[in-house]
């Protein structure tokens, strides 16, 4: 995969609250945040597609390309 997940991992680290969660609460915090931030990217793409007018088909293609998924 490329780094953008490195880089969403960083920021979803660095958004979580320090020193006041529980290691599980943190976990829980860092897992909802990383997941939103790879929807928001997933969502960028789809917006993006829809604004150049190009076919629905080509949308899970771009999303796996930019995040440097090999199927």
């Amino acid at each position: 995969m490329s780094d953008i997940i490195g880089r969403l991992s960083d920021k979803a680290r660095d958004s979580v609250p320090h020193g006041m969660l529980s290691p599980d609460a943190w976990i829980e915090y860092y897992n909802k945040k990383l997941a939103e931030l790879v929807v928001f990217e997933c969502v960028a793409i789809v917006e993006d597609a829809v604004d150049h007018r190009e076919p629905a088909s080509t949308y899970s293609n771009k999303i796996k390309q930019h995040f440097g998924i090999k199927s």
